[in-house]
């Protein structure tokens, strides 16, 4: 009789059957898995985690950051930007010293003058006023990375000292400094220190820096307005473009007009001097770049027929526009190196040759419906020595009467 061909626990060839818990083989899926699965040193595996670790979350750019990212982007082509409502009513020429403060004040001038800049679609001049959505189209800039340095809290406790030491007057929203002559309101082709990376050092805890609503040229000294806050910016910047703000200026010039009181209205336009500087020039009307520029004058006191000192009152506010219609009317500012065009003149013997013109006096209402601002600046110390001299007498204190706004 033949053995039973089916033993008790055995199956087919005598393998062990199926139903043996102990002879059960892993599958093909169930052995690579265990091959995946991490050993511990004893060869045993690990537990299977209950889920993975959370991904740590990702730390927040700073405002320095995005601009080096920003500035990375747009040396590669042209872009568009759409101007935010902190922006609304802009300058162009200061919004693109904000989007991109690597680029030089000379820089921003020669994209704008070429027409590379568009707002809309539209050709631009640098003092157009932007709006809230438009779109600003941005030629190709050759951007240098700038490495965002650590900043130096002694560097920054002596710019706020010497701020506090030139400031005439300050409240929450407001402060006029008295500028020396000889500092830059903003930074330039080789300038590096200015009263516009100055205010750096009063950044208030929300990241607010004090803003310029005007400017003086370097070599001009006095009254300077500075807003603290975003809305006495745009208030402000209103307030001077609606000629609502009083200026009065005091300068030393060359001769004495015949007229004591007069009126100066030219046409000026920019005009490229041989020495690659840019200078200020009487255009006709319809000339291209030509700005209409009005300016009062009165003479306060003479030196002899010699020497006059005018009080001067812009009306408008064009580039160098009072020592350009200095000069035009044959009577130029004392000490001035791009407008001083009389041949052999002899600078008189004690008086400094640095330009002899300070913006004395500032009016304007104040931002949030406090009354007026009215603040005066002291005569710099070369100009007080040139007043000393000639024995001029600076407390009378605006000799332009009956003087209209228009």
């Amino acid at each position: 009789m033949k053995s039973g061909g089916k033993g008790a626990g055995g199956g087919r060839g005598g393998r062990p059957g199926a139903g043996s818990a102990k002879g059960k083989r892993p599958s093909h899926d169930a052995r690579r898995r265990a091959a995946a699965r991490p050993k511990a040193e004893g060869g045993e595996p690990m537990a299977r985690a209950s889920r993975p670790a959370a991904k740590p979350e990702a730390p927040k750019r700073t405002r320095a950051e995005v601009k080096a990212e920003t500035a990375q982007v747009l040396s590669t082509g042209v872009q568009q930007l759409v101007v935010t409502p902190d922006e609304n009513e802009m300058r162009i020429d200061r919004f693109l010293e904000t989007r991109f403060p690597q680029l030089s004040f000379s820089h921003i001038q020669r994209i704008v003058r070429k027409g590379e800049l568009r707002v809309d679609g539209k050709r631009a001049d640098s003092k157009d006023r932007l709006s809230e959505g438009q779109t600003v189209r941005i030629p190709p800039l050759k951007l240098e990375q700038q490495a965002e340095r650590p900043r130096s809290a002694k560097a920054d406790a002596d710019t706020i000292g010497f701020l506090h030491s030139i400031t005439l007057y300050e409240d929450d929203d407001v402060m006029v400094l008295n500028k020396p002559a000889g500092l830059a309101v903003q930074g330039g082709s080789g300038t590096t220190r200015h009263v516009d990376g100055m205010l750096a050092a009063l950044t208030d805890k929300d990241g607010q820096k004090p803003r310029l609503v005007h400017r003086l040229d370097k070599d001009t000294a006095g009254c300077l307005v500075i807003a603290k806050s975003r809305f006495a910016a745009a208030t402000l910047a209103k307030t001077f473009r609606s000629r609502s703000a009083r200026k009065v200026y005091w300068a030393l010039v060359a001769g004495v007009p015949r007229v004591k009181q007069g009126r100066i209205s030219t046409y000026l336009a920019r005009e490229e001097a041989y020495d690659g500087d840019q200078r200020m020039a009487v255009a006709k009307h319809g000339e291209d770049g030509a700005m209409h520029a009005v300016t009062y004058y009165a003479i306060v006191e003479t030196a002899a027929q010699k020497l006059g000192w005018l009080s001067l009152k812009p009306v408008t506010g064009r580039t160098h526009q009072l020592r350009a219609h200095a000069a035009h009317i044959g009577h130029p500012i004392v000490g001035d190196p791009k407008y001083f065009n009389i041949q052999n003149w002899e600078l008189p013997g004690g008086i400094q040759n640095k330009l002899h013109l300070l913006a004395r006096r500032i009016v304007l209402p104040h931002p949030r419906g406090k009354g007026t601002i009215d603040v005066s600046a002291p005569l710099p110390p070369h100009m007080r020595q040139s007043w000393n001299l000639l024995g001029f007498d600076d407390a009378p204190y605006d000799p332009i009467v009956e003087a209209p706004d228009e």
